[in-house]
């Protein structure tokens, strides 16, 4: 019997643990429809700032993007933005980098 609360317990704690590491993140799929509807119209071929897809750095590299580059050459365009809208953009290409299970282009 004691055996069996441990175990529930230990399962609570692991649920727990997910739940929040879950919620840390952003929505991938959110933030593909926020990259396609704000970002692509400046970030394909042929316009000003240049071709720019999931498949365009690796996962440490977007990372780092959203950690110090903070989008250096026009920083207005994060303005616009909320931190859960940039969770959910970064998510999104961290998901899909070059180097992820999942590599893709935003479509």
């Amino acid at each position: 019997m004691k055996l069996m609360k441990v175990l529930i317990v230990l399962m609570l704690v692991i649920f727990a643990s997910t739940a929040v590491l879950a919620s840390e993140g952003g929505n991938s799929r959110k933030g593909k429809y926020l990259y396609k509807k704000n970002c692509k119209t400046c970030h394909v071929e042929g316009a000003e700032g240049g071709e720019l897809t999931p498949l365009s750095k690796t996962q440490k590299q977007w990372d780092r993007f959203f950690e110090k580059n903070k989008h250096k050459k026009a920083p207005d365009a994060f303005q616009r933005f909320s931190e859960k809208d940039l969770k959910d953009v970064q998510q999104f290409l961290f998901d899909h980098a070059v180097d992820s299970d999942q590599p893709e282009t935003c479509g």
